[in-house]
């Protein structure tokens, strides 16, 4: 308890540390903290650099996140960076706005996803959970649980069978984003990955589920 306690202060002391980085502006030197797409100086656009995706839209890090902040930080500096805005622009402006766009949808589009965030977000805490595939599933409570939810699924033949499939699977993927939620804010990091692994294979099923309701209506 006592190390991960101390592994969690030196992250901790990591991440404060990575807030307060600041670099000088390309056009005019001046003091740029990361994460900040323009110089406060000179105005000056600034490549995208080292700033994570919640520096990158102004949000506090960790699992859980206030969307609708999401949105609107994601929306105001789409408008700040659309590539119409540097048309008059220095070859070098033009691409750092490119840079600087791409980096922002990267942000917006893993943040805004549960899983996606939730594979982010452990990667900056330095445990190494694939996107795809596996970390295999290795717990045998999710290992039985997987199996049985694949029979079932494989038994199910009419539209009511995958409704009712349909609306356990969802309500066991809130369930799981709502403990990984909880295992992020107490720091277990470990309990963080084995939900990451169930809430991919949720996640499978449920994509699953409907291309199985789709071949029964093409059976009509």
């Amino acid at each position: 308890m006592q190390a991960r306690a101390d592994g969690a202060a030196r992250r901790d002391v990591k991440e404060a540390a990575q807030e307060r980085i600041v670099e000088a502006c390309w056009s005019c030197q001046g003091p740029v903290a990361a994460g900040d797409p323009f110089c406060p100086s000179c105005k000056a656009v600034q490549a995208p650099g080292q700033a994570d995706h919640f520096q990158r839209l102004g949000l506090p890090r960790g699992f859980e996140i206030d969307t609708a902040a999401l949105e609107t930080s994601y929306f105001r500096m789409q408008r700040l960076l659309h590539p119409d805005r540097f048309a008059t622009r220095t070859p070098k402006e033009k691409i750092l706005s490119q840079q600087q766009a791409t980096s922002l949808n990267d942000a917006y589009e893993t943040l805004k996803d549960p899983l996606d965030r939730a594979v982010y977000l452990a990667h900056l805490k330095g445990l190494d959970v694939l996107k795809e595939g596996c970390n295999t599933l290795s717990d045998p409570v999710i290992l039985m649980e997987a199996m049985e939810m694949r029979e079932a699924l494989a038994e199910a033949e009419t539209a009511e069978d995958l409704t009712a499939m349909t609306k356990h699977t969802q309500g066991e993927i809130a369930d799981c984003e709502s403990e990984l939620s909880g295992a992020f804010a107490a720091d277990d990091l470990d309990q963080a990955a084995a939900l990451i692994t169930r809430l991919k294979y949720l996640r499978k099923l449920a994509d699953d589920t409907r291309a199985r309701r789709a071949e029964l209506r093409g059976r009509g």
